[in-house]
């Protein structure tokens, strides 16, 4: 039986507005994942905490932006990622903004590649396609559907 999913996601500080997106549909499909401002405590020395994340985790989700592609920190998880068993055929780039991805590795183009331009909901289908879960989109909260008349 295969290992359940856990999620390392990298990405920039500077996309954390829809990395929170993104984590809040991962919880609600129940797929394990880890984010650092969630799972790293003030003190911890956080460059070895992410380390130990990324050894214990076995999916690999890029969020693909230019910060994304300019941060040194998003390389050196890539490179980690690339080069370890538990992540082979198990990395997965969201294309959130158009970025030069080579930047970060030349290899990107070999991966799944899900297309977050063209809107959210959209592209999460195929994502949690990944990982067998068929995409339920949550009613926001405070609104009511409406019956319809018949």
């Amino acid at each position: 039986m295969p290992k359940p999913a856990r999620v390392f996601v990298s990405h920039s500080h500077k996309d954390v507005s829809f990395v929170k997106r993104l984590i809040k549909v991962l919880e609600s499909h129940g797929i394990e994942y880890w984010y650092s401002p969630k799972h790293i405590a003030g003190a911890q020395q956080w460059h070895d905490e992410i380390g130990r994340a990324l050894a214990r985790c076995n999916w690999f989700v890029l969020v693909l932006t230019p910060a994304a592609a300019a941060s040194k920190w998003v390389k050196h998880e890539l490179l980690f990622a690339l080069e370890a068993r538990a992540y082979s055929a198990h990395i997965v780039v969201l294309n959130v903004r158009q970025a030069k991805y080579k930047r970060l590795s030349w290899t990107l183009h070999e991966f799944q590649w899900i297309d977050f331009t063209r809107g959210f909901d959209r592209a999460c289908k195929p994502l949690l396609r990944v990982w067998k879960r068929q995409y339920r989109s949550e009613p926001l909260r405070g609104t009511r559907r409406r019956k319809s008349a018949g």
